[in-house]
Formats: structure tokens, sequence, C-alpha cells
């Protein structure tokens, strides 16, 4: 993981080594090398040449610090890697360093590089993704009896199932994995245009060429045209990441929310360092949950500098391309620390069903004021039963006592409700409608095939 601190909050072992400068140089390496693997399957240059450029293109060759300062000065990495490499063949063959870069430009390699990476991080994303869906999907299959309180603008509301709560976000997570996995494939792929993106400088093969690096780099098809200033697919991942996020930021409200003291109807695990306070020992923090909601904080930044860097000029633009790097990195890494972090939630989740059913008698029952009004509209109609029913809930917390009983004592409803319904009113799992077919509707979500086998 990389020992920035500043970083640290920010990102997750894989994913920091995944975007590290030696990850990065990789990548770009890698470009190098497959490009002159294709060139010289189509006879564009020498067989010969692609042995010294591959043994030449070895991070351990290049100094990392050298090659970001030269960089700056450069407006990209490309022109000063390509230098360096350059030097590094005409070490063992002067004829060979001549074929360097062969008919690429620099964008060509920066775009690549990142393909590479964003590649090589989905896997990453989606196996953490996977874990949370498969602990969500416990979870409400476990609590799919399990009463709370609903909440509505953060008051008490009528009951509903810690099931169908864990469903909600159960859902969303897989929409938002399929949705990534699509992004991933459309925008993980090779650039190759060179200097105007017609590739006029490989003549007649500059197609076969794509094919075959393509090919070489493992994305399968090449693009049917290079993507210089159309940003569009990438532009689709990284939205993708905003919507996740916040999907994933809205669990983490949800739970750390659930988490305080006077609530305590479940709690994000602990041990591991994770959770204390530095100065109140008898604190228990919601540390995971704290990570995803600075993730949800960060990225809808990240995703807008983006889509303001899509206004890229002609066929090669200023000043865009060149501020996607830094926001790509940190928007994938964002996304990535947590979807992490609520897998580690949900795995772990304790939960106090006896809190949860105490929370709702606590409310004295008038979270089943809409209950009774909905028994009285049918008599009184739905204003007068209304009007009624918020005198009696004034009454029934003002006195502390249960709402049934305040309406046992209210002839002018008795006379239409009778002891039964009184006495049932506050049954929390006799008003609950369609809850658990709304779970598992939410929850099938899970079983959906993804969209590349439905199509």
């Amino acid at each position: 993981m990389s020992g920035r601190l500043i970083e640290s909050l920010a990102t997750t072992p894989a994913l920091a080594s995944l975007f590290s400068d030696e990850s990065v140089l990789q990548a770009m390496l890698d470009f190098e090398t497959a490009l002159a693997r294709a060139e010289a399957q189509h006879e564009l240059i020498p067989m010969e040449a692609v042995e010294a450029i591959a043994a030449a293109a070895v991070p351990g060759n290049f100094d990392i610090s050298v090659l970001a300062d030269a960089a700056f000065r450069a407006g990209t990495p490309t022109i000063p890697l390509v230098k360096m490499l350059t030097d590094q063949v005409r070490k063992t063959d002067a004829k060979a360093a001549r074929f360097v870069h062969w008919g690429a430009t620099s964008q060509d390699v920066a775009d690549t590089a990142m393909s590479l990476l964003l590649k090589r991080a989905e896997p990453i994303l989606v196996a953490d993704m996977r874990r949370l869906e498969k602990a969500l999907a416990d979870l409400s299959e476990r609590h799919k009896q399990s009463v709370m309180l609903g909440r509505t603008l953060l008051q008490p509301a009528p009951p509903v199932t810690l099931g169908l709560k864990a469903a909600g976000w159960l859902a969303s997570v897989c929409r938002s994995r399929r949705r990534l996995q699509k992004a991933f494939r459309v925008a993980a792929v090779l650039q190759l245009g060179g200097a105007s993106g017609t590739l006029a400088s490989l003549g007649d093969r500059g197609i076969p060429v794509a094919e075959a690096l393509s090919a070489e780099l493992g994305f399968g098809a090449s693009p049917p045209t290079p993507w210089h200033t159309q940003r569009d697919q990438l532009a689709t991942l990284i939205c993708a990441c905003g919507v996740l996020t916040g999907s994933l930021g809205k669990m983490a409200r949800d739970v750390s929310l659930l988490m305080q003291n006077e609530v305590g109807e479940a709690s994000e695990p602990a041990g591991d360092g994770r959770g204390g306070s530095s100065t109140m020992p008898n604190k228990h923090n919601p540390t995971a949950c704290s990570l995803t909601l600075a993730a949800a904080h960060r990225v809808p930044g990240l995703v807008a500098s983006f889509l303001s860097a899509m206004l890229q000029e002609h066929e090669r633009g200023v000043g865009g391309w060149q501020a996607e790097w830094p926001v790509v990195a940190a928007v994938i890494q964002s996304t990535g620390v947590a979807i992490a972090s609520m897998a580690e939630v949900a795995e772990g989740l304790s939960v106090d069903v006896q809190r949860m059913r105490l929370n709702i008698e606590n409310t004295n029952g008038a979270v089943f004021a809409e209950r009774a009004m909905m028994l009285l509209g049918a008599k009184l109609g739905r204003d007068v039963a209304h009007k009624v029913l918020e005198v009696a809930v004034r009454r029934s917390v003002k006195e502390c006592r249960h709402l049934a009983a305040v309406l046992a004592e209210t002839p002018e409803l008795t006379a239409h409700l009778g002891r039964a319904e009184l006495e049932e009113l506050e049954i929390s799992e006799q008003y609950l409608g369609a809850a658990e077919a709304f779970r598992k509707a939410l929850a099938s979500e899970s079983d959906r095939e993804d969209d590349d086998k439905e199509q």
C-alpha cells in the first residue's frame, strides 16, 4: 500500500498498489513493448528490435523521480519516458532504438496505460462487491421477520423489517455492479490513433496493427476507431462509480444512524483497531461507515471534474485529457474503499432485534396512528379521522400512555373500533403490508443474470 498518509483513508492496499508509480510505469512500458510486437507482426519494424525494446522496458531501468520531474516540464509523462526508453535500447542495439514508439503519439500511451489499470482494477472491485452482495442477501433473509421502526425525515414511522431495509441496500448494489461491469467493458480499451487519430504514420497497416496490439494487451477486440477527444465511454464508467458510491453512502448513513447509542439497533464489527477513540474508551465508532461516507462526499466532485474535462478541442485536446489521470485514479480508489468498507460492515453487522422491538414499544403506539386512522377513515372520513387521531396522539404523548389505551377511553371512537381491533392495533407484524413481497422482489436483483449473459 502507498506510504502516503494523506491517501491512507482514500484507497485500499490492492488499489494503492495498482495505482502506484511503479504500476503506472509498468503499464506504459507494457504498451511500448506490445506496440513493438504488433508492428513486427505486420513487418513495420524488424523482429530483432522487439527483443531489444522488451529487454529495456523494465521499470528498474527508470528513475521515477526524474521521470516525474521531466513529465512536469513536458506536459506528459510519455515524452520523457520514450526518450529514456530509447536511450536504454540504444545501449544494446542502436538500430532497434530507431523503432521505439513507432507511429504512436503521447496520448496513445497515456490512455492505454490507464485502460490497462482499469482492466486490472475491475476484478478487485467486483470481488468486493460480490462479498457485499452475498453478505446483504444473507442479512436480508436472516432478518426478514425482524421488525424495526420505519423512519421518515428521521422521525419514527410505521414498522418495517430489517430484511426489507437490507434488501434495498442489496438491490442498489446489484444494479450498480451490472452498470459498472458494462461500463468497464467499453471504457477499458486500446487507444491507438497516432498524431491526428488517423494512424497515417502506419500506412495501410494501421488497423491490423491496432487489432494485434489490442490482443497483445489482453483487451480483446480493438475499438473501431481512436477516441482521443471522445471521452463519453470513460465518462460513463466514472459516472457509474459516482452512482455506486452514492448507494454505498446511503447504506453507510443508515448503519451509522442505527449505531447511535440512543438507537442501538445495529453495529458494524469492531476489533483490529476498528472503531476506537483516542480519548474515550467507551466508544465504538462507525469507522468503516465513515470511510464510505468520506468517499461518497469526495466522488461527486471528482465526477464533475471529469465531466467538465470532456470539452476537448478538435482531434487532440489541450488540458482536458491531461486532467484525467489523477481524477480517474482517485475515483476508482475511492469507489474501491467504499465497496470494501461496506463489505466488511455487512459481513460482520451485529443486530439487536430486541432493541429494535423496544424502540417500537417506546413510541407507545404512536407509530400506529396511521393504522388507526385508516380503520376510522372508512367510518368517519379520512379528514375527520386524521384530526381525531392527532388529538389522541398528543394526549398519548403527554400522559406517556399507549395510543390504544387512549383510544379505548374515547367514546366517539369506540363506537367504531371494537375491542379486538384496539388490542391488535400495536402489533407490528400485522401492519407490514407488502414488506415481505417487496423484500423478495428487491433481493431477486442478486439472482438476475448479468447484462452480457442476457443479451
